[in-house]
């Protein structure tokens, strides 16, 4: 029977290990909603190009930082996937926005007053009679030339609780497969095939490794600022992908968690010298302080952004927009009443 502590060591090692692999799977997919928002949308005007920018240049001090202070080579790999995705945001926003370094924000869409095909102001007389009257007889629907298209309005978008629902799915099953990696790794290596673990008193500071890793941070913690800013001017948050930043502070907190989990490793793995584990402890939480810290103000700001998507999207907002549309409606309306006809072709002209 094993001793009350091997088993103790045993249970923080899963915890962590869990975490950092459900963190690992958060990342792998953290960037993939918002490139596929953005094909389906063939617009990027919701993403902040400084926001982009900033974030490669954190991942590009993460590498350097992670290469020279020699954390785990899995967060290296992971490190430079991140700096491969954003380069494919920035991508996307120079193509669909053109080489611009700066934010310009544009409105949320709005629906037209006038469908497609309607008359309106700027169609002629003879082009709204003709109008009118194909679409009352609708004689094309008999040609075998012209093909039938039904008149059927667009699908309405998904209500709230559907998109609760499919955000929560997609998100237990990212932290199921992150866990069921971690136990097919787990129970794929046994005991015997293991390195020893080194003694906690072998980690040593790399200066320039620690230097790079508080750029990283800051790099980090500075690239939201804006994108909350630019939330700010749109008074919106339409073309973000929500499950972007939700699997972000998901990454970040699990990973965070996987750290503070750490079980230190002694000399003598079976016995620890008084305040020999504390000090391992404290040393292994120095070491990864700059990214605990880029991680930990990074969620917060995160959490910004969920909060103005809640705040720009309360219902009495839509119907300020209804409001602006009925206003545009009474002046079509007036304009299509007032002759726009020249002086000489009127009937009343003397």
């Amino acid at each position: 029977m094993a001793p009350p502590t091997a088993s103790l060591n045993l249970d923080v090692e899963a915890i962590s290990g869990i975490c950092g692999s459900v963190s690992i799977a958060c990342w792998v997919v953290v960037f993939s909603p918002q490139i596929i928002q953005n094909f389906q949308r063939s617009s990027a005007d919701a993403l902040s190009v400084q926001f982009i920018i900033v974030w490669l240049l954190g991942d590009v001090f993460n590498i350097l930082g992670a290469v020279l202070q020699g954390v785990l080579p899995t967060m290296i790999i992971l490190a430079i996937y991140y700096t491969i995705a954003d380069i494919v945001l920035l991508g996307q926003c120079f193509y669909y926005r053109g080489f611009t370094w700066r934010d310009e924000p544009t409105p949320a869409r709005k629906p037209t007053s006038h469908a497609r095909g309607e008359p309106n102001e700027r169609t002629s007389l003879i082009d709204s009679h003709f109008h009118h009257e194909r679409r009352g007889s609708d004689w094309s629907a008999l040609s075998p030339a012209v093909p039938h298209i039904a008149d059927t309005p667009p699908p309405a978008p998904p209500t709230t609780l559907q998109t609760i629902f499919w955000n929560t799915t997609v998100v237990l099953m990212v932290i199921a497969a992150g866990v069921m990696g971690w136990f097919l790794g787990h129970h794929a290596t046994s005991k015997e095939d293991e390195p020893p673990t080194q003694a906690g008193g072998a980690l040593e500071f790399s200066v320039l490794g620690q230097f790079f890793g508080w750029l990283c941070a800051v790099s980090y913690i500075a690239s939201r600022l804006p994108q909350l800013i630019l939330n700010w001017r749109r008074k919106t948050t339409d073309g973000l992908s929500m499950l972007f930043f939700l699997f972000a502070c998901l990454g970040n907190i699990t990973y965070v968690l996987s750290i503070f989990a750490y079980d230190p490793q002694c000399h003598d793995r079976d016995h620890c010298a008084p305040g020999e584990a504390a000090r391992i402890y404290g040393r292994y939480m120095l070491v990864n302080l700059s990214w605990i810290a880029g991680a930990l103000v990074t969620l917060f700001l995160d959490l910004g952004v969920f909060a103005q998507y809640f705040i720009y999207n309360k219902p009495g907002r839509e119907g300020d927009i209804l409001d602006e549309n009925a206003v545009d409606d009474d002046m079509s309306i007036e304009e299509d009443l007032w002759d726009q006809r020249p002086l000489l072709a009127r009937g009343d002209s003397r």
